[in-house]
């Protein structure tokens, strides 16, 4: 901080006024030491089954929260909410979470790497046990491809 002092042409008296001047620096260099710490934390942050989903030109769908994310990996085991279930025990699962939430919606990402019969397998429980809201989660196509 400095003082500058400030005259008229008609007084002999000088009054002192501070200038402010604030140093970015240190600013600077903490939002970069932030900005390096998220960058590197972020990605450890994401945890899932990786699942490669089949392509799609659709548009995505807005998450609910009575919504079930069902995941069915390529060795063919299915997760509920990211909680893997014994094989035979989906249609109980299902039942119990109907039997709380009646309005239950469910998105299958199914592996493209899953036999379709597998998935109509799973899809055919999810009808049987009263959840009429099915859906098919896929990843974004290739918009220049023909069908």
């Amino acid at each position: 901080m400095g003082f500058s002092p400030k005259s008229s042409n008609n007084q002999s008296r000088s009054t002192h006024t501070t200038l402010a001047e604030i140093n970015v620096t240190p600013l600077v260099d903490v939002m970069l030491v932030l900005l390096i710490v998220f960058m590197i934390s972020a990605p450890l942050m994401q945890q899932g089954v990786q699942v490669d989903l089949p392509k799609a030109n659709a548009g995505s769908l807005s998450e609910t929260p009575e919504q079930l994310d069902l995941v069915i990996n390529r060795q063919k085991q299915i997760l509920i909410n990211g909680n893997k279930i014994q094989p035979g025990s989906l249609r109980a699962r299902l039942d119990a979470m109907v039997a709380v939430k009646p309005d239950l919606e469910v998105v299958i990402q199914g592996d493209e790497g899953v036999p379709y019969g597998f998935i109509a397998q799973v899809m055919a429980e999810v009808k049987r046990a009263g959840i009429n809201r099915v859906g098919l989660a896929t990843s974004q196509a290739d918009p220049n491809l023909q069908l």
